[in-house]
């Protein structure tokens, strides 16, 4: 890593008062929701006024439980009055730090980080909340790779405690330190690791879930079973297949994809994982997955 210095814009530790995220679904408004609720100022970009709007629920709807739950103090109003969603790449400017968070396609991140890149000053900082795309890779992509790492934030994100801070070969002293602040700021814990192959939580937790799917498909025992026996057994907060409901059968399935092209063929998807997202039983998102969501 290269150049220890920080910007002068943002001091090491301090949280970034004028933060953008690229994407407002459920990943980018939990993003933005954790940024807006610790005071800074966050612009939401999407990609239509519909998919705009409806980000713009998102965040204020977690806003408004986080007050009524008592898991926060404050004014929603003032709260809600920090942030900004629109859907054009040029509000970006100005951002101190900007999150990518699309869909886990490699064309789609590389044109979105291009997009924002343009539009941000020398000094700002970049990060890609991808899952298990290598960092390297998508900094190969950028004029500043000095200035870009990944930031993997968990699902749901005002929930999790972890953010998952991935440093490229290139990315500066500078920005790795500054990011464990902002984790830190945040309340959430930074794990930080050099960028691999699904990193350290999607490689563990894919090899997981994909053993749990292998077990269903041998009639070993019950979708319900085997996610009691990690929760009750091992303390997980929950099974590896209800998580793959959560996460999305397809992005479980292009992870997978992605760890057998680089790891090998321990990470090769079981033929059930397959079936199930030609049929377009994607877990909780279409209503069925490993488990039932309708009711």
């Amino acid at each position: 890593m290269g150049n220890s210095e920080l910007p002068a814009n943002l001091p090491a530790g301090d949280l970034p008062e004028f933060v953008g995220v690229l994407g407002g679904g459920r990943m980018g408004a939990g993003i933005a929701h954790a940024f807006l609720i610790k005071g800074a100022n966050v612009l939401v970009v999407e990609r239509d006024d519909a998919s705009a709007e409806a980000a713009r629920e998102r965040v204020e709807s977690a806003a408004a439980k986080s007050i009524e739950r008592g898991a926060l103090d404050g004014n929603l109003d003032e709260m809600v009055s920090r942030l900004t969603v629109t859907v054009d790449y040029d509000d970006f400017a100005g951002r101190q730090l900007v999150v990518e968070a699309v869909p886990e396609d490699w064309d789609l991140k590389v044109t979105a980080l291009r997009g924002i890149e343009e539009r941000l000053a020398d000094d700002a900082y970049l990060a890609s909340n991808t899952s298990s795309l290598s960092v390297n890779g998508l900094a190969r992509e950028l004029k500043r790779p000095q200035n870009f790492l990944g930031l993997h934030f968990f699902n749901p994100v005002p929930a999790s405690t972890l953010i998952e801070v991935v440093l490229g070969e290139q990315t500066s002293n500078a920005l790795a330190r500054a990011a464990r602040g902002w984790v830190e700021a945040l309340g959430k814990t930074a794990v930080v690791v050099n960028d691999a192959p699904g990193f350290a939580s999607s490689r563990l937790g894919v090899a997981i879930a994909l053993e749990a799917m292998r077990m269903v498909e041998e009639g070993v025992a019950t979708a319900e079973d085997i996610d009691n026996a990690m929760v009750l057994g091992y303390k997980h907060p929950t099974g590896p297949l209800r998580t793959t409901d959560i996460v999305g059968l397809d992005v479980r399935l292009g992870i997978a994809e992605y760890l057998q092209s680089t790891l090998g063929e321990r990470f090769a998807p079981p033929q059930i994982l397959r079936d199930k997202v030609a049929r377009g039983e994607l877990g909780r998102k279409s209503g069925k997955g490993f488990f039932d969501w309708n009711g």
